[in-house]
């Protein structure tokens, strides 16, 4: 993506019931637990917006961003529940075109949550990994939030 579009784009505030900004994430939504992607709150949506693409990485992965979840086409709302998709899901770094919740090898992680407002829905295939997806939406971007979450492994 072209780093000068960023400047351009409207800022979304994204957050959860289940943590906080810089928070740890529960169990529950981790390998740890039930594995379940949990609730998300979209605010200040752009009136052009036509669907919403999110991406979920580990930037602190031992060899490179690790991607737990992919998913476009997601219709404007406000309010993801936990466990629900609502869109095209892609597939992930662990071969699986679902939500795979954090489950870093060592310490602790961060989980970046990320959601994009978009001016059109994406013509892309069911088995698109993170790069097709960025490539496909880049120049639909209209808005951006992230949501960053924390998670060590229970032992």
């Amino acid at each position: 993506m072209e780093a000068t579009r960023a400047i351009d784009y409207k800022q979304l505030k994204l957050s959860s019931t289940d943590f906080e900004q810089n928070g740890f994430i529960p169990p529950k939504f981790t390998c740890d637990g039930s594995n379940i992607s949990p609730s998300l709150t979209i605010e200040d949506i752009p009136a052009e917006t036509k669907c919403f693409a999110l991406i979920v990485d580990d930037p602190d992965a031992p060899k490179r961003d690790w991607v737990h979840w992919l998913v476009w086409n997601i219709p404007v709302t406000h309010y993801i529940k936990q466990n629900e998709v609502h869109g095209i899901q892609g597939v992930n770094d662990f071969q699986r075109p679902s939500y795979s919740g954090p489950c870093p090898p060592s310490g602790t992680h961060r989980y970046f949550f990320k959601i994009y407002a978009l001016d059109s829905l994406l013509d892309l295939s069911a088995n698109a990994t993170k790069s097709q997806l960025e490539k496909v939406m880049s120049e639909h971007i209209i808005g951006f939030g992230e949501l960053i979450g924390l998670y060590k492994k229970i032992k």
